[in-house]
């Protein structure tokens, strides 16, 4: 299944541009953008990857990780093979860097209407596009969210933000929430270890807050490559600027694809991060990949009462009167009812 592109303007010669991430390919005739999931056929960019989920699940919201979004619900989630970015890192290889590395596409056809059908049977407030860069099976997910809004489920993103302001422009009226990553605060680490650039992460974190959606930044820390002090204060300070409000996931690093050094962060430095977020002004911080930490759990950022207990993907108990603490009535920031 394929279906011409959204967001592309034709150049001289048959050759395309390409308006959707922020490397915005020139694609000549019978070639792929980076993302090797568009193709340009005689001078028209289609999707190779329209249809085609090669991953569906039933997950808890809070693996997206988005713990300011119906806490405790189902998320159904979806995704297709590829992605604008090559982190040596990644942790969803396979099929992220299939079309790149083996020049397959793999996934059963199934249509946008039978996903949200299914999101519907599984019990799912959300359908979540995720595991690689929904970005890059953008069509699909624009399809399928329209969809999924008529039918009262909400559309999240686990993105790693490259994509343009026009694409964010397009998907705003039908996604509610993104998980953003925020990698680094070095346009070298991007550069040399993700394929891609800081600037325009920054910008899609703003315009997404401009946007009035919901976000949540992540940020992957890996031992001498993003932890020190200088680094964490400086993504903890940009998080704030756009809000105190905006929830920031900081996650243990394990070795992962062509990343196979250093040893995975030590717990002590999620807590270090945690620390210099709150010195930043951040009203809501939590670790990734430490089940069992009192780091995952939700607190009054007002009064210090825990609000919702976590360990690892399961709640424990949810103390709010609707959206407010129930001790100091301060409003919790997030989607917690329709």
């Amino acid at each position: 299944m394929t279906k011409e592109a959204m967001l592309y303007d034709v150049r001289a010669g048959d050759s395309v541009q390409c308006n959707l991430c922020a490397h915005r390919c020139t694609i000549a005739p019978s070639k792929q953008g980076l993302c090797a999931v568009r193709e340009n056929r005689e001078g028209r960019l289609y999707s190779l990857v329209y249809g085609r989920p090669v991953a569906q699940s039933v997950d808890p919201i809070e693996k997206k990780p988005l713990f300011h979004v119906y806490p405790g619900s189902r998320s159904y989630s979806i995704a297709t093979v590829g992605c604008n970015f090559q982190c040596t890192f990644c942790q969803n290889h396979d099929i992220s860097q299939m079309p790149r590395e083996t020049g397959r596409i793999t996934g059963r056809s199934v249509a946008p209407g039978d996903i949200v059908e299914e999101a519907l049977k599984a019990g799912s407030r959300t359908i979540a596009y995720t595991y690689t860069e929904p970005t890059v099976f953008f069509e699909y997910a624009c399809d399928i969210g329209r969809i999924a809004h008529e039918r009262g489920i909400k559309n999240v993103f686990v993105s790693n933000g490259f994509m343009t302001g026009e694409a964010l422009e397009a998907i705003a009226p039908v996604l509610d929430a993104v998980n953003c990553d925020l990698k680094a605060f070095s346009d070298d680490f991007y550069r040399r270890y993700c394929g891609g650039r800081l600037q325009p992460v920054l910008d899609s974190l703003k315009k997404m807050k401009e946007l009035g959606i919901w976000v949540e930044v992540t940020t992957l820390i890996i031992p001498s490559l993003n932890d020190s002090d200088d680094e964490l204060r400086a993504i903890a300070r940009f998080i704030c600027s756009i809000g105190a409000e905006t929830p920031w996931h900081i996650s243990r690093y394990f070795p992962r694809y062509r990343m196979r050094e250093p040893a995975p962060t030590p717990v002590e430095t999620i807590h270090r991060a945690a620390l210099i977020g709150k010195e930043e002004g951040l009203r809501y911080i939590y670790g990734g990949n430490v089940p069992g930490d009192a780091s995952e759990s939700t607190l009054c950022h007002h009064c210090g009462h825990l609000l919702i207990e976590r360990c690892g993907y399961q709640i424990g108990t949810i103390d709010l009167e609707g959206t407010r603490c129930p001790r100091c009535h301060t409003e919790v920031a997030g989607i917690f009812s329709d």
